[in-house]
């Protein structure tokens, strides 16, 4: 008799989603994102990290200051790098993501064709840069889903 308690494919894919987050360098915040088609076959995956070639020992992490020395002038986040590391096109795809995509992601999402974003966590709701995507993405009939799932992928597992 086969096992029955198997994870769901939403467990599945956040936890690899997790997995990712955990190359971050961001000492403040780890993002992971995972790009599945159709057929549930992973197509990219992201993290929120540098871009390739520029070194994450010479470059600012900080969160205070001027924006050129704040680590937001630099960093390419998780979603944009899951679609960017994609070998082919990601249009019809499922994004599932640690951390509900910012307005500049949303941006990506929505010109790449995925139609349906699985995020975990929203803790930046209120802010302007969400309100704008949640209005883009709703827009571009691209489905948001929260998961039920909370997937926790340590250092210890691997």
């Amino acid at each position: 008799m086969k096992r029955q308690e198997v994870i769901s494919w939403d467990a599945y894919f956040m936890g690899v989603a997790h997995l990712s987050a955990l190359r971050s360098k961001d000492p403040s915040t780890q993002v992971g994102a995972c790009i599945v088609d159709p057929h549930k076959k992973i197509v990219g995956i992201g993290y929120n990290g540098f871009p390739t070639g520029v070194s994450d020992d010479d470059f600012p992490w900080s969160r205070e200051g001027d924006f050129a020395s704040t680590k937001y002038a630099y960093v390419v986040h998780a979603e944009l790098n899951a679609i960017l590391n994609a070998p082919r096109r990601v249009q019809g795809c499922t994004l599932y993501v640690s951390l509900f995509p910012c307005n500049e992601c949303a941006k990506a999402i929505i010109q790449a064709g995925i139609k349906e974003i699985v995020y975990e966590d929203d803790k930046y709701a209120d802010s302007d840069s969400v309100q704008v995507s949640k209005r883009m993405l709703k827009e571009a009939g691209i489905s948001l889903r929260k998961t039920d799932h909370k997937v926790q992928v340590s250092l210890d597992l691997i």
